[in-house]
């Protein structure tokens, strides 16, 4: 499997192309600020793209969207839309074929109502749901319970080994894994939601007090 991270611009936006070697079939995750590069690089290595996915419905993930449907002739797919070409709906614990590999939808409300992470293989790329050390912001309590839940019942559900690709280079570095994260990311090692809530309150006192950027 060839995963491919692209910086688009943007908030320091990342997009992401992931193709099954085998058969060149690819998919294409995020493509914002600058799809044509994604799709440049598909071409220059013999992938053929199959699916386009945006993570959830912000304008900073979807403004390429557009554009990439004119190159490719997809359109992109989001939270609750139906594959033209297969039929299946991106919903939780969707299956679309990619080769030898497959996507698998994980929805994880929080940061947005319509947010998804895509497992293939043993890479997850989380969108902002989850971050390098950080999470997705969120505007609401009932928002930020919806992402610890997201958080701890579904991603944190994963071996550790799974890698972590996330839609912005906001942490120190530009991936991780579930292991790291669970390990070292001070929202994931927060005991409940109540203490969960009380550092989104106070993140920024918090990166102050840690030398966090």
């Amino acid at each position: 499997m060839k995963v491919q991270q692209f910086s688009t611009g943007g908030d320091r936006n990342f997009a992401y192309l992931v193709a099954d070697e085998v058969s060149a079939e690819a998919l294409v995750i995020d493509p914002s600020y600058n799809p044509a590069v994604i799709v440049r690089f598909a071409a220059d290595h013999g992938f053929v793209i199959r699916y386009v996915f945006s993570t959830h419905s912000h304008p900073d993930h979807t403004n390429g969207n557009d554009a990439i449907a004119r190159m490719t002739g997809l359109v992109p797919l989001l939270y609750g839309d139906s594959c033209s070409r297969t039929g299946i709906r991106v919903q939780d614990g969707a299956h679309f074929p990619l080769g030898s590999l497959q996507a698998t939808i994980i929805h994880t409300p929080g940061h947005t109502p319509d947010s998804i992470c895509i497992l293939c293989g043993e890479a997850l790329f989380t969108g902002d749901t989850l971050f390098t050390g950080k999470v997705g912001g969120t505007r609401t309590e009932r928002e930020s319970i919806e992402e610890y839940n997201s958080l701890h019942l579904r991603l944190m559900a994963l071996p550790d080994e799974t890698k972590v690709y996330p839609g912005h280079d906001y942490g120190s570095s530009s991936s991780s894994s579930i292991g790291r994260e669970r390990r070292t990311n001070p929202f994931l090692l927060q005991p409940d939601i109540a203490a969960f809530l009380s550092l989104k309150l106070n993140w920024a006192e918090y990166k102050k007090q840690h030398g966090i950027a």
